[in-house]
């Protein structure tokens, strides 16, 4: 369920230095996670599937299953912070909201729209976010593709 946020008035668009020191400190964040999971991953091939040592990341189904479990990972790390509070630990820590266009939550269709561009974004050498310097709002791709805007939060007094 959405949950609107008060004093929309008190917030601004975000820039390209807030986003990427939050994109920093979240890929650590999910670089830990993916830690993790490549030694569940690895844990379940060598003892459960009894896959010898040499014959590891081999096969294809063990390449693909892992590349799977690291994506869902990822996007599940971001949809649930973005659809709950409208920010991730590293977005809480430069003090950044992600947020509909009317200051609500966004829904779970709206964070995979995000994933999806944010990866499109990367994947073209950043341009994606680099559009937030010609953009006259401020918005990255993620944020066009899916009817959402990154916002500043004020200080807390």
């Amino acid at each position: 369920m959405q949950r609107c946020f008060d004093q929309l008035d008190a917030v601004w668009p975000a820039g390209l230095g807030r986003r990427l020191g939050a994109m920093l400190y979240d890929g650590l964040l999910v670089l830990a996670i993916w830690i993790v999971i490549a030694s569940a991953h690895l844990a379940v091939v060598r003892l459960v599937l009894e896959v010898p040592a040499e014959q590891v990341g081999t096969g294809l189904a063990q390449v693909i299953s892992l590349r799977l479990l690291l994506a869902v990972t990822a996007f599940a790390f971001f949809a649930f912070f973005w659809t709950r509070g409208g920010m991730t630990l590293g977005m809480q820590a430069w003090r950044l909201r992600v947020q509909t266009l009317d200051g609500c939550s966004i829904t779970g269709f709206q964070a995979l729209q995000r994933f999806l561009v944010a990866g499109i974004s990367l994947g073209a050498f950043g341009l994606g976010y680099l559009w937030i310097l010609v953009d006259g709002e401020k918005r990255s791709w993620p944020d066009i593709a899916s009817g959402t805007r990154v916002v500043v939060l004020p200080k807390r007094r």
